[in-house]
């Protein structure tokens, strides 16, 4: 917000680990490694095989899936596709800007439209030309200006849908929420853990359940993402009440499960880890 970014243009690689050429990635490691040990066990990974089904088969294309080396091969690979090829235009643009990359996530910053217009018609191409395909529908132009009403106003980025909306001053801030999938994906995942392990005694299953709550308050917990925070501890407490219940033995309403199982064992609450407002 200090540098007047007001238009995003959010990036969706399809299948990225599956599309890296490794001919033009050889051509990558050339520029810095010469070790020929180093470069030969490159290859050895490269070359490696897949198993799936019992059935062995070679990728001419790609990292291998769960490979030790996949993640460090595919940030050269997109260093040089994204981050270099950023690098060398961002000084041809007519306002501030910014790159942002994690992994195969990445979203672009612009002050002016003219400047996301311009590089929204070549990004296409220079991802083609090193064989990667980036999705139509998801690659779009994101407008932050309460004037553009033609574009997107919201985009997903980490695991955070960005919005804008107003602080408690009144002024225009960006501000972000769990996205609505990855709330979703948390929550399943928690459900199937909890079915899995209503076995357990309550006290034991209530204090792993915690560490559990407390890893997704830790990412989570965001300055303006409390209502997110709120609505998963709701649900899993829900969640929870029902499948104590399922086990048999004495049947409780929810207001005397809060009363006395939340009592005793009580679920970890929700806690703003990362504040806008601390000092730094």
């Amino acid at each position: 917000m200090n540098n007047r970014i007001l238009y995003i243009l959010e990036a969706d690689i399809e299948n990225y680990f599956g599309s890296i050429n490794h001919g033009q990635l050889r051509e990558m490691l050339d520029v810095r490694i010469k070790d020929g040990v180093i470069r030969k066990q490159i290859d050895k990974w490269l070359k490696a095989g897949i198993m799936e089904d019992k059935v062995l088969h070679y990728e001419k294309e790609g990292t291998p899936q769960g490979g030790t080396i996949s993640p460090l091969l595919s940030n050269i690979y997109l260093h040089t596709v994204a981050d270099a090829w950023y690098e060398e235009i961002k000084d041809l643009l007519k306002g501030r800007s910014f790159l942002v990359r994690y992994a195969d996530d990445l979203v672009l910053g612009f002050e002016h439209k003219e400047d996301a217009l311009r590089v929204m018609n070549v990004i296409f191409k220079r991802f083609a030309k090193y064989g990667l395909t980036l999705h139509p529908e998801k690659t779009r132009l994101v407008t932050l200006s309460k004037y553009d009403k033609n574009l997107p106003d919201t985009f997903d980025f980490l695991g955070f849908t960005h919005y804008m909306g107003v602080s408690r001053n009144g002024k225009r801030v960006l501000k972000r929420k769990t996205s609505k999938k990855k709330l979703c994906k948390s929550l399943k995942a928690t459900f199937t853990w909890i079915k899995e392990n209503r076995h357990m005694k309550v006290c034991q299953l209530i204090e792993k359940l915690n560490v559990k709550l407390r890893g997704h308050y830790n990412y989570y917990g965001i300055t303006g993402n409390s209502r997110s925070l709120g609505i998963y501890l709701h649900s899993i407490g829900r969640y929870l009440f029902r499948t104590l219940n399922r086990r048999g033995g004495k049947r409780r309403n929810w207001e005397a499960f809060n009363n006395q199982i939340l009592v005793s064992f009580p679920l970890l609450q929700p806690k703003i880890y990362h504040s806008s407002l601390a000092k730094p």
